[in-house]
Protein backbone atom coordinates (compact mmCIF):
# COMPACT_ATOMS: atom_id res chain seq x y z
CA UNK A 1 0.00 0.00 0.00
CA UNK A 2 1.31 3.43 -0.89
CA UNK A 3 0.70 6.32 1.49
CA UNK A 4 -2.53 7.98 0.40
CA UNK A 5 -2.77 11.64 -0.44
CA UNK A 6 -4.69 12.43 2.75
CA UNK A 7 -1.87 11.05 4.89
CA UNK A 8 0.76 12.83 2.83
CA UNK A 9 -1.01 16.15 3.29
CA UNK A 10 -1.65 15.43 6.98
CA UNK A 11 1.91 14.53 7.89
CA UNK A 12 4.14 16.04 5.22
CA UNK A 13 6.55 14.20 3.01
CA UNK A 14 7.42 10.60 3.85
CA UNK A 15 10.87 10.12 5.36
CA UNK A 16 13.39 9.12 2.70
CA UNK A 17 15.46 6.06 3.47
CA UNK A 18 18.63 8.11 3.05
CA UNK A 19 17.52 10.20 6.06
CA UNK A 20 16.52 7.23 8.21
CA UNK A 21 18.42 6.56 11.44
CA UNK A 22 20.63 3.56 12.08
CA UNK A 23 18.79 0.35 11.37
CA UNK A 24 19.77 -1.71 14.42
CA UNK A 25 16.43 -1.10 16.11
CA UNK A 26 13.47 -3.43 16.64
CA UNK A 27 9.77 -2.78 16.22
CA UNK A 28 6.79 -4.62 17.69
CA UNK A 29 3.41 -3.88 16.14
CA UNK A 30 0.84 -4.65 18.83
CA UNK A 31 -2.22 -6.09 17.10
CA UNK A 32 -3.52 -8.21 19.96
CA UNK A 33 -6.40 -6.21 21.40
CA UNK A 34 -9.63 -8.18 21.83
CA UNK A 35 -11.64 -5.27 20.36
CA UNK A 36 -14.77 -6.12 22.34
CA UNK A 37 -15.98 -2.50 22.06
CA UNK A 38 -15.64 -2.63 18.28
CA UNK A 39 -17.64 -5.83 17.95
CA UNK A 40 -15.26 -7.65 15.62
CA UNK A 41 -11.73 -7.66 14.22
CA UNK A 42 -11.18 -3.93 13.99
CA UNK A 43 -7.75 -4.31 12.40
CA UNK A 44 -9.35 -5.76 9.28
CA UNK A 45 -11.98 -3.00 9.20
CA UNK A 46 -11.36 -0.60 6.35
CA UNK A 47 -10.42 3.05 6.36
CA UNK A 48 -10.46 4.57 2.87
CA UNK A 49 -10.84 1.01 1.60
CA UNK A 50 -7.69 -0.25 3.34
CA UNK A 51 -7.54 -2.51 6.42
CA UNK A 52 -6.37 -0.66 9.55
CA UNK A 53 -3.46 -3.04 10.09
CA UNK A 54 -2.07 -2.08 6.68
CA UNK A 55 -1.47 1.48 7.84
CA UNK A 56 0.77 0.28 10.67
CA UNK A 57 2.71 -1.90 8.25
CA UNK A 58 3.19 1.06 5.93
CA UNK A 59 4.25 3.45 8.70
CA UNK A 60 6.91 1.06 10.04
CA UNK A 61 8.25 -0.21 6.72
CA UNK A 62 12.02 -0.01 6.12
CA UNK A 63 12.90 1.79 9.37
CA UNK A 64 13.93 -1.17 11.49
CA UNK A 65 16.47 -3.96 11.47
CA UNK A 66 13.66 -6.30 12.51
CA UNK A 67 9.91 -5.93 12.87
CA UNK A 68 7.30 -8.31 14.19
CA UNK A 69 3.50 -8.15 14.40
CA UNK A 70 1.91 -9.81 17.44
CA UNK A 71 -1.76 -10.71 17.00
CA UNK A 72 -4.53 -13.00 18.20
CA UNK A 73 -6.28 -12.84 14.82
CA UNK A 74 -5.61 -15.53 12.21
CA UNK A 75 -6.95 -13.20 9.51
CA UNK A 76 -4.60 -10.39 10.54
CA UNK A 77 -1.67 -12.81 10.72
CA UNK A 78 -2.44 -14.08 7.22
CA UNK A 79 -2.49 -10.55 5.76
CA UNK A 80 0.86 -9.72 7.37
CA UNK A 81 2.56 -12.96 6.37
CA UNK A 82 1.36 -12.52 2.79
CA UNK A 83 3.57 -9.40 2.76
CA UNK A 84 6.53 -11.26 4.31
CA UNK A 85 6.11 -9.50 7.65
CA UNK A 86 7.13 -11.72 10.55
CA UNK A 87 4.05 -12.40 12.65
CA UNK A 88 3.35 -14.10 15.97
CA UNK A 89 -0.17 -15.57 16.08
CA UNK A 90 -0.96 -16.35 19.70
CA UNK A 91 -3.77 -16.99 22.16
CA UNK A 92 -2.28 -15.48 25.31
CA UNK A 93 -4.74 -13.33 27.27
CA UNK A 94 -2.97 -10.07 28.14
CA UNK A 95 -0.98 -7.16 26.71
CA UNK A 96 2.10 -8.09 28.76
CA UNK A 97 2.01 -11.52 27.06
CA UNK A 98 2.03 -9.90 23.61
CA UNK A 99 5.01 -7.74 24.59
CA UNK A 100 6.99 -10.72 25.89
CA UNK A 101 6.26 -12.78 22.76
CA UNK A 102 7.29 -9.90 20.51
CA UNK A 103 10.53 -9.36 22.39
CA UNK A 104 11.36 -13.09 22.18
CA UNK A 105 10.90 -12.91 18.41
CA UNK A 106 13.02 -9.78 17.96
CA UNK A 107 16.13 -10.99 19.70
CA UNK A 108 19.00 -8.55 20.51
CA UNK A 109 18.63 -4.91 19.50
CA UNK A 110 19.47 -1.45 20.78
CA UNK A 111 15.92 -0.25 21.12
CA UNK A 112 12.36 -1.47 20.68
CA UNK A 113 9.59 0.75 19.35
CA UNK A 114 6.04 -0.31 20.17
CA UNK A 115 3.47 0.70 17.56
CA UNK A 116 -0.25 0.29 18.16
CA UNK A 117 -1.97 -1.19 15.11
CA UNK A 118 -5.18 0.72 15.80
CA UNK A 119 -3.57 4.15 15.22
CA UNK A 120 -3.81 4.23 11.43
CA UNK A 121 -2.64 7.82 10.90
CA UNK A 122 0.66 7.53 12.73
CA UNK A 123 3.27 8.53 10.18
CA UNK A 124 6.61 7.14 9.10
CA UNK A 125 7.99 10.63 9.70
CA UNK A 126 6.98 10.61 13.38
CA UNK A 127 8.37 7.12 14.00
CA UNK A 128 11.64 8.16 12.37
CA UNK A 129 11.72 11.18 14.70
CA UNK A 130 11.57 8.79 17.67
CA UNK A 131 14.56 6.91 16.31
CA UNK A 132 16.52 10.10 15.69
CA UNK A 133 15.74 11.31 19.21
CA UNK A 134 17.11 8.04 20.57
CA UNK A 135 20.30 8.45 18.57
CA UNK A 136 20.77 11.85 20.21
CA UNK A 137 19.91 10.62 23.73
CA UNK A 138 19.92 6.81 24.01
CA UNK A 139 19.28 6.85 27.77
CA UNK A 140 15.67 8.05 27.36
CA UNK A 141 12.37 6.35 26.80
CA UNK A 142 10.93 8.28 23.86
CA UNK A 143 7.21 8.85 23.31
CA UNK A 144 5.15 10.55 20.63
CA UNK A 145 3.18 13.50 21.93
CA UNK A 146 0.70 16.10 20.70
CA UNK A 147 0.06 19.40 22.45
CA UNK A 148 2.01 18.17 25.45
CA UNK A 149 0.01 14.96 25.89
CA UNK A 150 2.20 11.86 25.50
CA UNK A 151 0.95 8.70 23.84
CA UNK A 152 2.06 5.90 21.55
CA UNK A 153 4.24 4.90 19.70
CA UNK A 154 6.88 4.52 22.41
CA UNK A 155 10.56 3.65 22.02
CA UNK A 156 12.38 1.84 24.84
CA UNK A 157 16.17 1.61 25.20
CA UNK A 158 17.89 -1.61 26.19
CA UNK A 159 18.01 -0.80 29.92
CA UNK A 160 14.18 -1.07 30.05
CA UNK A 161 13.94 -4.50 28.41
CA UNK A 162 14.06 -6.51 31.63
CA UNK A 163 11.17 -4.50 33.08
CA UNK A 164 9.16 -4.94 29.89
CA UNK A 165 9.61 -8.70 30.13
CA UNK A 166 8.38 -8.67 33.72
CA UNK A 167 5.28 -6.49 33.31
CA UNK A 168 2.34 -7.26 35.59
CA UNK A 169 -0.67 -8.93 33.94
CA UNK A 170 -2.68 -6.64 31.64
CA UNK A 171 -0.02 -3.91 31.74
CA UNK A 172 1.80 -2.47 28.73
CA UNK A 173 4.87 -0.37 28.11
CA UNK A 174 3.22 2.70 29.60
CA UNK A 175 3.62 1.06 33.00
CA UNK A 176 7.41 1.08 32.63
CA UNK A 177 7.42 4.67 31.34
CA UNK A 178 5.37 5.76 34.37
CA UNK A 179 7.93 4.14 36.68
CA UNK A 180 10.70 6.33 35.20
CA UNK A 181 9.16 9.77 34.46
CA UNK A 182 12.53 11.48 34.77
CA UNK A 183 13.85 9.39 31.87
CA UNK A 184 10.97 9.96 29.45
CA UNK A 185 11.38 12.31 26.50
CA UNK A 186 8.82 13.24 23.85
CA UNK A 187 8.72 14.21 20.21
CA UNK A 188 5.80 16.23 18.90
CA UNK A 189 3.70 14.81 16.07
CA UNK A 190 2.04 16.93 13.40
CA UNK A 191 -1.60 16.33 14.32
CA UNK A 192 -3.76 14.90 17.10
CA UNK A 193 -5.08 12.42 14.52
CA UNK A 194 -1.73 10.64 14.43
CA UNK A 195 -2.33 9.49 18.01
CA UNK A 196 -6.03 8.78 17.53
CA UNK A 197 -6.79 5.13 18.18
CA UNK A 198 -9.81 3.24 16.90
CA UNK A 199 -11.69 1.49 19.70
CA UNK A 200 -15.24 1.62 18.36
CA UNK A 201 -17.09 1.73 15.05
CA UNK A 202 -17.87 5.36 15.88
CA UNK A 203 -14.14 6.09 16.18
CA UNK A 204 -13.59 4.63 12.72
CA UNK A 205 -16.42 6.73 11.32
CA UNK A 206 -14.96 9.86 12.94
CA UNK A 207 -11.58 9.14 11.39
CA UNK A 208 -13.14 8.53 7.99
CA UNK A 209 -15.03 11.82 8.31
CA UNK A 210 -11.80 13.63 9.19
CA UNK A 211 -10.04 12.23 6.11
CA UNK A 212 -12.98 13.15 3.90
CA UNK A 213 -13.00 16.71 5.23
CA UNK A 214 -9.24 17.01 4.82
CA UNK A 215 -9.46 15.80 1.24
CA UNK A 216 -12.15 18.36 0.46
CA UNK A 217 -10.20 21.31 1.90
Amino acid sequence: MHQNNEQAKEHGATTHLANAPERDHGCIVIASEKATRFGGNKLMAKLNGTPLIQYALQATDALFAKRVVVTRSAETAELCRAQSVETIHHHEPYRNDAIRLGMDALGPCRSITFVQADQPLISTHSIAKLLRAFEEDPACIWRCSFDGQPGAPVLFPRWAFAELRQLPPRKGGGFVAAEHPEQVGTIEVASKWELFDVDTVEDLQALQHHLHQHRCE
